[in-house]
């Protein structure tokens, strides 16, 4: 299983799954990450986190845990 924390810069993969629960889980699909869509990996801060991300046309940090939680695949 590779997550979105695993994604080299400059990669675009596809979201396949999200994992986590409840208010986590639902505030991840709050910011347009769900099934599907393709995220484009801009930058990685010097020590992992957080990670910049383009979805849907907008710029977008997650936390390291947050990342780690979004099962993706290569495009």
């Amino acid at each position: 299983m590779k997550t979105l924390r695993d994604v080299k810069i400059g990669e675009t993969v596809t979201v396949v799954k999200l994992h986590g629960e409840g208010a986590v889980k639902r505030r991840i699909m709050d910011m347009g990450i769900t099934k599907g869509t393709s995220v484009f990996v801009r930058k990685v801060a010097p020590l992992g986190d957080p990670v910049e991300v383009t979805v849907r046309n907008y710029e977008l940090s997650l936390r390291k845990a947050d990342a780690e939680m979004i099962e993706v695949e290569e495009v």
